[in-house]
């Protein structure tokens, strides 16, 4: 894990946030790129440029950011950047070969009852960077066990498992596996190829409608550190899919970590 990202919005936890993120790069010696990324929407016929203006004010704002906590000597670099947010954070984080991004529930200042805000909800759902959500508040700690949960272990894509791998590796975590059999199972779903396998400490099989009801039911019971999910179009979140916006109420899980990772296929 050697770059990391992490967009910043203007929420109430955006400093301890911030904090996590040095904290996380530190313990994998990685460099942090924090970025901003602003769209213009001007009036038709008005010829006021204000580019330069957003551009300064955003730098500016990263930099009060940076200078509000302790960077621990994380070679932290600031970025800014202008366009759409999904189609420019792709951009960014291909250019820059970044392994994981670092996500705020909520990366503006919205209802207590939402978990995932509009923005931190688009980059789950709609791209395919590893992401790491953190609980608003949380401070950071060595990652002890990870729970894995997925209804197909299958995987075609290559290098999904890198952020998990890395997880492990640094902090020598136990890593668990919530294998789960839905009404739409298919044979051969369960098998681990090898480089799984050797990451696996325990295996639990639940047959459940979904993936996401099956870790309401067991992740107190493995009181892991880091829940880990995988994207997919009508996967973990499938509930959840229909709108950018998650709700505290269809996720409980809003004090524990969850790294998502890219398709498996």
């Amino acid at each position: 894990m050697k770059t990391i990202l992490v967009p910043v919005g203007s929420s109430k936890n955006a400093q301890s946030h911030l904090q996590y993120a040095v904290d996380f790069a530190k313990a994998f010696g990685a460099k942090l790129y924090v970025v901003q990324i602003y769209n213009v929407y001007t009036k038709a016929g008005t010829m006021i440029k204000i580019d330069h203006i957003l551009e300064r004010e955003s730098k500016s704002f990263l930099e009060s950011h940076i200078s509000s906590i302790d960077t621990k000597g994380v070679e932290i670099i600031t970025k800014t950047f202008k366009g759409k947010l999904i189609d420019t954070l792709e951009k960014v984080c291909d250019a820059l070969n970044v392994d994981l991004i670092i996500l705020e529930p909520r990366t503006n200042s919205i209802k207590d009852e939402v978990y995932l805000g509009k923005t931190s909800g688009k980059i789950v759902k709609r791209t395919q960077i590893p992401a790491l959500i953190v609980p608003e508040g949380y401070v950071y700690k060595p990652i002890v066990k990870v729970l894995v949960a997925l209804k197909s272990a299958i995987i075609k894509n290559e290098g999904v498992l890198y952020p998990l791998q890395a997880i492990k590796n640094q902090f020598k975590a136990i890593v668990n596996i919530l294998l789960v059999k839905t009404p739409y199972h298919n044979e051969g779903d369960f098998e681990l190829i090898d480089e799984f396998k050797e990451m696996i400490t325990n295996t639990t099989i639940a047959e459940r409608p979904t993936t996401f009801q099956a870790v309401l039911e067991h992740y107190k019971s493995n009181s892991p550190d880091l829940l880990c999910v995988v994207r997919r179009k009508r996967g973990f979140f499938k509930k959840l899919w229909e709108d950018d916006i998650i709700l505290k109420k269809d996720f409980h899980s809003t004090k524990l970590p969850v790294l998502v990772l890219s398709g498996l296929k």
